[in-house]
């Protein structure tokens, strides 16, 4: 009998890598991979420079302009794509590599899959210390790639070519776990980068990669629904797992047959949509009067795909009273603040509870309450919002309006992409979508800076939206290079930059806390920015306009323009939506000479009497 005969072929650990990701496919037959950012250098440009070249045409390669932002474009790829795609992202060794490692972090924090593939050093030694080396005397394996241990879901430094075999399908299942996703960090010495190897044919061969649906346990279904029919007054938080275990129709199904009220974390806002009537709005620090109404005095809390960070539980004061029921497919997470735990996929878990639930449905009282509470605070978002003729400098929620109203389809072909400042609370309480994902905030890390970045990456999965980036001047001060990659690469965003002079957000936390405004605000004496000149010197269309009525014809214009399209107004940095919110846990000292931090101490103290231990 003869044996069996393994063919081979012979390719660099670059390129094997290159050729194992072009492979992979989704259920519906697509790349998994979109292909790969890259920014190159002497610790990755003749070794993964080389294999992405080879493999250009079923493995596109995108050139960007900072590899924190490029990082940030690949994770809001996947975000945009409920991660069920994505992208890997490539730099050298040193500072190329310890500019990715913001975006591990917000990648980790927001449960968001991306495949970092930075450069590493020799580990032959032979021409040590090179370029951009880091040196530890006590520890010679020590890297700058070390960093990025803890903030990575899978870590593996590949040191020969044939540790790809066991590495690379590891990488790819810690990828797509719907619990445990996040960034895989592969670190790629430059020398192994470029060493050759017979791999078996097989391990390049076409396959399909399957995301998996965490199914409930019984047991635990039957104590969950025992615990919602002993409810009169429940309420759903709606997570970003609802978004990313595809379970909106369920959640709508679910909500109406049982007749329980929703709201929505930052992550979770789109789950339903915004004018069902069941649709309390947002919830928490940045919520609306509706749904932390309600939340106050629920008393059973069903909070599906949700991590239950401190802005959606008001610092865990919001709904302490309540008895709270956590559907996640993250054990961790399900387990959180001593609650019920359901680790299920979100649309396998509702289905289970509503099959257990029978014909059960909440107190109509509840409900009608609900209803009307949901009704009041849409015809407030309309005033609001509405908002045409403004004295002085308009807020922020003035010029949401504006971007909404400029398009007769703004709730189901727009997608506002947002991160850190005023605006994360104004939009999600103000802006309306009907479709999943139409919002897409990064509040996780709320990193400032990923705001145009990831814009370009969710226009890169959704080509077919109006992508708009609304953005603060601090934010956009901070990294802004990806305006010339948008025009580059052909892909338009609208860009709207709100320009109030400093960090508004942070200045005004700073005052409530009872000191005076410091280091916040640019001085009258700064030089004023011009904004719009700026984006014409990267490649884009600008203007500055000087109130709501030239913003709502400046945003005609940027929706008919074929490329990235700047519009930059002067906002109010001490007017915000005075509807809605909560308390939020910020430490203020115990002791100070100031009469205004004593004040705010004071305050403080009381304020923690109302959380939940």
């Amino acid at each position: 009998m003869s044996a069996t005969v393994h063919t081979t072929i012979r390719l660099t650990m670059a390129q094997a890598l290159v050729r194992y990701l072009s492979a992979l496919r989704t259920e519906d037959g697509q790349p998994l991979f979109g292909g790969a950012f890259a920014i190159f250098g002497h610790g990755n440009v003749a070794g993964i420079g080389e294999a992405l070249y080879q493999y250009r045409e079923t493995f596109p390669t995108f050139r960007a302009h900072n590899e924190q932002a490029m990082a940030h474009a690949a994770i809001a790829y996947a975000k945009a794509h409920m991660r069920r795609r994505m992208l890997a992202v490539t730099s050298s060794i040193g500072p190329g590599a310890t500019n990715l490692l913001t975006a591990a972090a917000l990648a980790h924090v927001n449960r968001l899959p991306v495949l970092l593939l930075p450069g590493d050093v020799f580990v032959s030694r032979a021409p040590d210390p090179v370029l951009q080396q880091l040196e530890d005397a006590s520890d010679g394996s020590v890297s700058v790639n070390d960093a990025f241990k803890p903030l990575s879901r899978y870590f593996d430094r590949i040191v020969y070519p044939e540790q790809l075999l066991t590495a690379l399908p590891r990488a790819i299942a810690a990828l797509t776990d719907p619990a445990a996703c996040g960034p895989v960090t592969l670190s790629l010495p430059q020398d192994v980068q470029t060493m050759a190897y017979d791999y078996p044919e097989e391990f390049f061969a076409p396959r399909t990669v399957r995301f998996r649906a965490v199914p409930p346990v019984e047991q635990e279904l039957e104590e969950a629904a025992l615990l919602l029919k002993n409810a009169t007054q429940p309420l759903i938080v709606a997570g970003g797992g609802v978004l990313y275990g595809q379970a909106g129709a369920a959640l709508q199904a679910f909500a109406e047959r049982h007749g329980i009220p929703v709201a929505e974390t930052q992550a979770g806002k789109s789950s339903l949509p915004w004018d069902h009537p069941l649709q309390l709005g947002a919830i928490g620090v940045t919520g609306s009067p509706a749904a932390n109404a309600l939340a106050a005095e629920a008393d059973v809390v069903l909070a599906v795909g949700t991590r239950l960070q401190d802005f959606t539980t008001g610092s865990h004061s919001l709904f302490a009273q309540a008895q709270l029921l956590s559907l996640n497919v993250n054990n961790f997470d399900a387990l959180k603040r001593r609650g019920l735990g359901l680790q299920a996929d979100a649309t396998l878990g509702l289905q289970g509870l509503s099959r257990l639930l029978g014909t059960w449905n909440s107190a109509g009282q509840w409900l009608d309450r609900a209803q009307q509470a949901a009704h009041a605070w849409r015809a407030s978002v309309a005033s609001i919002t509405g908002q045409r003729e403004v004295a002085g400098l308009p807020y922020d929620g003035e010029v949401i309006g504006a971007v909404q109203r400029s398009s007769l389809d703004s709730t189901t072909r727009d997608i506002v992409v947002c991160a850190a400042g005023t605006l994360p609370a104004e939009l999600h309480k103000l802006w309306r979508t009907s479709t999943p994902g139409g919002y897409h905030m990064e509040y996780g890390y709320s990193c400032m800076g990923y705001e145009i970045a990831g814009g370009l990456g969710v226009k890169m999965a959704k080509p077919d939206s109006e992508v708009i980036v609304m953005v603060g001047d601090g934010s956009y001060l901070m990294m802004n290079s990806e305006i010339a990659t948008s025009v580059m690469l052909d892909k338009k965003l609208i860009i709207v930059v709100l320009d109030n002079r400093g960090y508004g957000c942070i200045n005004r936390l700073q005052q409530a806390c009872g000191n005076a405004s410091f280091n916040n605000m640019l001085p009258d004496s700064a030089p004023r920015i011009d904004f719009a000149l700026h984006a014409q010197a990267l490649g884009a269309l600008s203007e500055h306009v000087d109130n709501i009525a030239e913003l709502e014809q400046a945003m005609l214009r940027a929706r008919a323009a074929a490329r990235t399209y700047l519009i930059c107004i002067d906002t109010d940095a001490t007017r915000t939506t005075e509807e809605g919110g909560c308390w939020w846990e910020v430490a203020v000292p115990e002791v100070s000479t100031q009469p205004g931090v004593q004040a705010a101490r004071a305050r403080y103290d009381n304020d923690r009497l109302k959380q939940r231990n």
